[in-house]
């Protein structure tokens, strides 16, 4: 199995933590997140990793190397302007598997991969969200599922049935990456609803919440979650 890390943001959020340098090496305990990421990826049984960047990148590629001191194999692409969650797949095309997961930079995901990806390629869709019923807990809730599709997603337009949050792993056929203009800024948020409205995002839930390091609370939460598990 395959994961592309999308880690290319510009963290505006985390202020002087990333004046210069990208969320991914904020450390937490002494330990940049990008090594928390990598050891949860191996265990998860994911150890082929295409590392998306963008704003000062380089930090990761020195970092990281070929991921062999983590027990993975690591690959990069590195985008010479800001392209956007999706438009970075786009530009890592050729790297990309037929089929592929993929999470943020920020994200620190308690997902079964193997089980996601079973469940995906027992149905022909060109795409699955991970989600999970969140009722607005950890962050705003964006997302509508109905069956094993989801039915309605924005960040910006709320209504009352969208009590599910997008997890933060996707699952994407190769094929799907047609519908992202090559070399343009563009986003997931962009590209689900064009999925949705093919009846092709399929949704596969999550029961354990999320942590994340892209907002001082999110940080913070990860911080205390790291402490009582040492």
């Amino acid at each position: 199995m395959q994961v592309a890390i999308l880690a290319g943001g510009l963290a505006t959020r985390l202020g002087d933590l990333t004046k210069n340098r990208p969320k991914s090496m904020v450390e937490v305990y002494g330990k940049p997140f990008i090594e928390y990421q990598l050891e949860l990826l191996r265990k998860g049984g994911i150890d082929n990793i295409i590392l998306c960047l963008g704003y000062a990148g380089e930090q990761i590629e020195r970092h990281c190397g070929n991921g062999k001191k983590y027990g993975v194999n690591i690959k990069y692409s590195i985008e010479d302007k800001l392209l956007g969650t999706a438009g970075a797949l786009r530009k890592a095309e050729v790297l990309l598997n037929d089929v592929f997961f993929t999470m943020y930079g920020d994200s620190y995901l308690f997902l079964d991969f193997p089980a996601a990806m079973r469940d995906f390629e027992s149905q022909n869709k060109l795409a699955q969200m991970t989600v999970y019923r969140n009722y607005d807990r950890y962050d705003r809730s964006n997302t509508a599922v109905e069956g094993n599709l989801v039915k309605k997603y924005s960040k910006q337009e709320r209504t009352e049935d969208m009590t599910y949050i997008d997890y933060g792993a996707n699952i994407f056929r190769k094929e799907a990456l047609r519908m992202i203009p090559e070399n343009q800024f563009y986003s997931l948020e962009d590209l689900f609803p064009r999925l949705i409205e093919m009846d092709e995002l399929l949704a596969f839930e999550v029961k354990e919440r999320f942590y994340e390091i892209g907002s001082p609370q999110g940080l913070k939460e990860f911080t205390e979650y790291v402490g009582v598990a040492k």
